[in-house]
């Protein structure tokens, strides 16, 4: 960060700010028990705001992160109508998590009608071919967590699908589709890669926080 990387420490911070900032990353994540536990903690006396946004988001994102993306499609149209059929990217994501569940299951013959009356629209858009192919090579396996595409059955998977459908739901509620942390490490990032075109010790977030 260079010579004067210390000069943030004579900055003032309210604490207040600080408690916001928690609160939005709470709020965003549907952290609802550990939300309710710091407002206590802290003493605030404003009811929370959004609780029952965070309620159904919370209640959509725990069936798409336990692969039970059928319910979590359902559960989703309820809540915000036609966000699924606005957002293709997002729609063929959370489809390939149903897909991806029933074979894991090993319900290949309701995985092909699946697979037959969802996907048929995208398979006329280049972009969602290789994805489509990948999902159907599933089906030529006995075990398909030990085949080339392993990664499909992957948590990690299920959680950026499932991150992507909780800000696709907030921007279409009207509220950041970042929490508030989230945006201030953008732009601290952003900031300090300026910094270094001047001739700044380059930056890293992760040294950073070791400080």
């Amino acid at each position: 960060m260079g010579s004067d990387q210390r000069e943030y420490e004579k900055v003032a911070v309210n604490e207040s700010d600080i408690h916001k900032i928690v609160q939005s990353y709470l709020m965003y994540n549907c952290f609802i028990d550990t939300l309710e536990s710091f407002v206590a903690c802290i003493g605030a006396k404003k009811s929370i705001e959004n609780m029952e946004d965070m309620k159904k988001r919370k209640e959509i994102l725990d069936f798409a992160l336990e692969g039970n993306a059928s319910k979590a499609i359902e559960l989703t149209n309820d809540y915000v109508p036609g966000l699924l059929e606005g957002s293709k990217d997002l729609h063929f994501d959370i489809l390939s998590l149903q897909f991806i569940e029933l074979v894991r299951s090993k319900r290949i013959d309701e995985a092909l009608g699946f697979a037959q009356l969802k996907f048929f629209p995208f398979g006329k858009e280049e972009k969602y071919v290789k994805k489509l192919e990948d999902l159907m090579a599933l089906l030529a396996y006995e075990e398909p967590e030990k085949s080339p595409m392993f990664h499909l059955f992957s948590p990690e998977l299920r959680q950026e699908v499932a991150k992507n459908l909780n800000r696709a739901i907030l921007e279409h509620n009207k509220h950041p589709s970042y929490s508030t942390m989230e945006r201030l490490i953008q732009q601290m990032t952003v900031a300090s890669q300026e910094l270094c075109k001047d001739g700044h010790q380059p930056f890293s977030l992760k040294d950073f926080m070791k400080m």
